[in-house]
């Protein structure tokens, strides 16, 4: 099963690829194979035993026997919540390319579809070339989702882009093949722990990069402007969680001596980025802007609960990857709709949407307000466990944190505000439409996702590791 959840995405780009389809049968393809993958997904999320925990539904065949390098795939409990993200919010940026007309769909269709089965690739992939290999494969497509059909600014955006990930590969390459030499093997399963601060720094800096984190967030405002915003949904919502996976996956679990060395270091980093991505996202112009700065303090946010490395905060991380992956996807995707009817993004030449646009007023609302973590919402619930955990390693990080949630709440609000609110803007007609029903296909089903986890956010926070202790899980790296 978890072969094929990797490869029904990479056989259907090249059948999207090699058959002569228009657009219409290009995208319905597409969203198709879109919508089986999140049925073998539910096939997996009833059949995986939480109680017992651990590496699940695994599949190993050698590969380079020489270097102990092989096909391992399998499921872990927090992979088990990352992959239906992934091919949930895949699904809706398929959909939404698919209804916005996306020209040469053919091309469009499959690179989405390769990018579904690499990102699918990197949450299941346990052996460390591998995961390099899924991980390498899921920037091809966006490179050239990104290059060729972004905005005006897309070519800079790119370079961007390619630059700095480019850098943050070559590091995680030396890393892994430094590590997978002196542990004479490449198995994550297999392979014991390190204790070169070296080794683990590169892993970090490539991590760090994808997901980003400050001070390497360079690439970030422009390569979510300039793309399109079903790439954007991709980019903030689940290529992020990929990085953060690999924190978790890697860095702390087969790194705990550095990992609590360069603690200290990596907490202030996230907790500056926390702060400084709050506060640009407030003083953001346009709605991208705003989102995108908030995509910066919510992975530094993940980052301390994954750092933090204690029950609380390790549960309270992939919650809150979920959260976010949804909610940014979400956003990023009425953003798209909004700017499809004023043919702006501009804060300042927005405005007065909520009349006569009941639906576009209610989704933007519910996601905004999850997204201000409310109580009884459930990035409150992601945010709160997160905070007590980092709490636990020192009142200040948790301090920072709660004036982070504070900042979130002022950005959010003004986001509200200046699309649904205030006077009805230059740019705003009123003959713009509220959402149509094939918009509200497309979002309504990430809304759903968001307050069924509200009412549990426990299906994740108590279903991620080995028996609920995810810091024993950690310690034990998984095995």
């Amino acid at each position: 099963m978890t072969t094929l959840l990797v490869l029904l995405p990479l056989v259907a780009a090249l059948v999207v690829w090699l058959l002569p389809l228009n657009r219409v049968s290009a995208g319905s393809l597409a969203l198709l194979a879109a919508l089986a993958e999140i049925g073998i997904w539910i096939q997996l999320l009833a059949r995986y035993d939480f109680n017992r925990g651990g590496l699940q539904y695994e599949q190993q065949r050698n590969w380079f026997r020489d270097l102990h390098v092989s096909y391992h795939v399998g499921v872990y409990g927090f992979s088990v919540w990352l992959i239906g993200l992934t091919v949930v919010v895949m699904a809706a940026a398929i959909a939404y390319a698919f209804w916005a007309g996306r020209d040469r769909a053919r091309a469009y269709m499959g690179l989405m579809l390769f990018l579904t089965g690499a990102l699918v690739g990197v949450f299941t992939a346990q052996d460390l070339l591998l995961f390099y290999a899924f991980f390498e494969a899921m920037l091809i497509p966006l490179y050239v989702l990104v290059g060729v059909w972004g905005g005006p600014g897309r070519m800079g955006a790119t370079l961007k882009f390619v630059i700095y990930t480019m850098a943050g590969s070559l590091l995680m390459l030396a890393a892994i093949i430094v590590y997978g030499l002196s542990g004479n093997t490449f198995d994550l399963v297999e392979i014991g722990a390190s204790s070169n601060n070296w080794i683990f720094l590169g892993f970090v800096a490539a991590f760090a990069i994808k997901a980003p984190l400050f001070p390497l967030h360079g690439w970030l405002p422009d390569a979510y402007r300039e793309s399109s915003p079903e790439v954007a949904a991709v980019l903030s919502g689940v290529v992020s969680k990929a990085a953060a996976y690999g924190f978790l996956r890697i860095a702390v679990a087969k790194f705990p001596e550095p990992a609590h060395h360069f603690r200290p270091l990596l907490l202030a980093l996230a907790a500056v980025g926390l702060v400084y991505g709050s506060l640009l996202a407030f003083r953001a112009r346009d709605l991208r802007g705003v989102i995108a700065y908030s995509s910066l303090a919510q992975m530094s946010l993940i980052t301390m609960g994954i750092f933090a490395v204690n029950d609380l905060g390790l549960d309270g991380s992939v919650l809150q990857m979920v959260n976010h992956g949804l909610v940014s996807a979400a956003l990023f995707l009425l953003a798209g709709m909004v700017e499809r009817r004023a043919l702006t993004g501009e804060l300042g030449r927005l405005g007065g949407m909520a009349r006569g646009r009941p639906a576009l007023a209610t989704l933007l609302m519910t996601t905004g307000v999850i997204a201000l973590a409310v109580p009884l919402s459930s990035a409150f619930a992601g945010e709160f466990l997160i905070l007590a955990g980092v709490f636990r390693r020192g009142w200040g990080w948790a301090a920072v944190g709660a004036v982070a949630i504070v900042l979130a709440a002022m950005y959010v609000l003004r986001l509200i505000s200046a699309v649904l609110h205030r006077d009805v803007g230059p740019a705003v007609s009123d003959a713009a439409l509220d959402l149509r029903p094939a918009e509200l296909g497309v979002v309504v089903p990430l809304v759903a996702c968001l307050l069924a986890l509200s009412a549990w956010p426990a299906a994740v926070s108590e279903h991620s590791f080995r028996g609920d202790h995810a810091q024993a899980d950690v310690a034990a790296q998984f095995r």
